[in-house]
């Protein structure tokens, strides 16, 4: 290391005085410096055995060819930050609830959909949505449970407009002001898809009653839509529907109900001599609601509504768990309906609410033409009224069963999924690799990754960056026991008693004597008939 000495001299001094303090200055600084020293005194000690060979390798030593010579690492910084623990992601700030640990910083992980679309800077998103994938007891379920009631003490609200599984029922009974509205098996209760819905704040008259036709006219030709499996609504029988759902709604003085439709298209298909066209369009329509009024549907969605949606509930679930029993195009059906009868409270933007919307099992939301529309158009202005939709699939393949291969519902379906920008990727499958890296442009090495995530661990894809997270890491045992999902798999403790060590006294008491000799107090030598007996070989008796 270069040594510099500076020396200050007063103003004024002669010539030859200043040139005897810089030789004395010089003098000083030759005898501070350290000795001069040649290369090979720098350099490793000697062998501990002289010559090129050194001892040799027979007597585990080494050969003295050359001095050994250790290159200084060289890298890009890049490639460098991986060495040191401090150069590390600075994540996406404090803002919004901890949702876990971020695995490549070792710091906390927030979120909040919010906080990132109005985050201005690099690490913002342009969507609010997000879309979790990943394979069955990857934790999916239970890292949105943590994510969302943490949300909760940061004024955001939760809906489930359709619990297929009845999980979410355990969490709003746990939350203080927590709704919960069951469907099917011995439930009377009933929800009106057709029902006006709370005014939306700031709108005119004309253009409240313009939403809530429109919104009518969704719900109607979704469902019988869905209910048609490879066919589509022609222009006679969407003009049919539209028909009926006017009728309906002046002889009800606005109250329509799908049992006033259902009504109202059978009166048409009799008024063939008025207009044959209309009245042979209401036929399919007036068949499909027919499930509602007097079929499998029926005691659901068909009369006014017996409940309301509580808008002030931090949690509100409808639990349609019931409804398996009846066939998998009742629960699409049901799904329908209760998402239409929740969206018709959620999207008033004047209330300055913001909620997420669960939508598990997520592919039953895309089960035609319509309804895929209408999904779509929901992720779309899900900005627009402050909402975040929550998309859970177990893999893409799960969208395989919308429409036929190559059709329009099945590439309309994949692009859905696809324009989701935020995505929590949990642990895959191995076969599900190429359908990822294709359908969502994740990395190959991020695939990888993926199929080696443990529980509760996942990616996250936040606008243009991405994460790695350990959500378990912060859970409590309240969380982690209220939230899992999987208490059906677990081995049932009533057992764990029968299998005991016994002590002596109790083994005796059990012990069985030996009837076969007609003596139960004697062993099978006719000796002693106690544990010891039993065990002591005969010749030693």
């Amino acid at each position: 290391m270069t040594r510099r000495t500076f020396s200050f001299e007063p103003d004024g001094l002669p010539r030859r005085e200043r040139r005897r303090r810089r030789r004395e200055q010089h003098h000083q600084d030759r005898a501070a410096a350290a000795p001069r020293t040649s290369r090979r005194e720098r350099g490793l000690p000697e062998a501990a055995v002289p010559g090129p060979f050194g001892p040799g390798l027979t007597q585990g030593g080494y050969w003295n060819l050359a001095p050994v010579h250790v290159p200084p690492h060289q890298a890009t910084s890049q490639h460098i930050a991986g060495i040191y623990p401090f150069v590390a992601d600075a994540g996406l700030g404090h803002r919004g609830p901890i949702v876990g640990v971020d695995l490549n910083a070792d710091a906390l992980w927030h979120f909040s959909p919010w906080e990132t679309y109005a985050d201005s800077t690099d690490r913002g998103s342009f969507s609010t949505n997000v879309l979790v994938l990943g394979a069955y007891r990857a934790g999916k379920s239970a890292v949105i449970k943590t994510l969302v009631t943490r949300s909760m003490a940061f004024g955001h609200q939760t809906v489930v407009p359709s619990d297929p599984k009845g999980e979410w029922v355990a969490v709003a009974e746990a939350i203080p002001g927590g709704n919960v509205i069951r469907l099917g098996g011995a439930y009377d209760t009933r929800l009106n898809p057709l029902d006006r819905g709370p005014r939306r704040t700031g709108v005119t008259n004309e253009q409240h009653e313009q939403m809530v036709k429109q919104r009518r006219i969704t719900v109607l030709t979704s469902l019988v839509g869905a209910a048609l499996p490879g066919s589509h609504l022609t222009a006679v029988e969407h003009a049919a529907l539209l028909e009926a759902l006017e009728r309906c709604i002046r002889t009800t003085d606005d109250h329509p109900t799908l049992r006033g439709v259902h009504a109202e298209l059978t009166g048409l298909t009799r008024e063939v001599e008025e207009d044959r066209h209309l009245a042979q369009g209401a036929i399919q329509p007036s068949f499909v609601l027919r499930r509602f009024v007097s079929g499998d549907l029926s005691g659901l969605f068909e009369d006014e509504s017996t409940v309301s949606f509580d808008d002030a509930a931090p949690i509100v679930v409808v639990d349609t768990s019931e409804l398996f029993a009846r066939g998998d195009l009742v629960a699409q059906l049901s799904q329908i309906c209760t998402t239409a009868w929740n969206q018709a409270v959620i999207s008033d933007r004047g209330a300055h609410r913001t909620r997420y919307v669960i939508r598990e099992e997520g592919w039953r939301d895309m089960t035609s033409l319509a309804s895929l529309q209408m999904y779509q158009q929901w992720l779309k202005l899900s900005r627009h009224y402050g909402i975040s939709n929550i998309v859970i699939l177990h893999k893409m393949g799960d969208l395989d069963a919308v429409g036929e291969a190559d059709s329009q519902e099945r590439n309309l379906a994949y692009s859905i999924a696809g324009d989701i920008e935020n995505k929590f990727i949990f642990r895959i499958n191995q076969q599900e690799g190429a359908s990822i890296h294709l359908r969502l442009a994740i990395p190959s090495a991020h695939v990888t990754m993926a199929r080696q995530l443990r529980k509760g661990e996942f990616l996250a894809y936040v606008g243009q960056f991405s994460y790695l997270v350990d959500a378990f890491a912060t859970s409590t045992p309240w969380e982690y026991d209220l939230f899992k999902t999987d208490d059906a798999m677990e081995l049932d403790s009533r057992y764990d008693d029968e299998f005991r060590t016994l002590d002596g006294p109790v083994l005796e008491s059990l012990w069985p004597g030996d009837s076969t000799y007609g003596d139960t107090s004697a062993g099978p030598s006719g000796g002693d008939a106690s544990v010891d007996g039993w065990l002591t070989p005969k010749e030693l008796q």
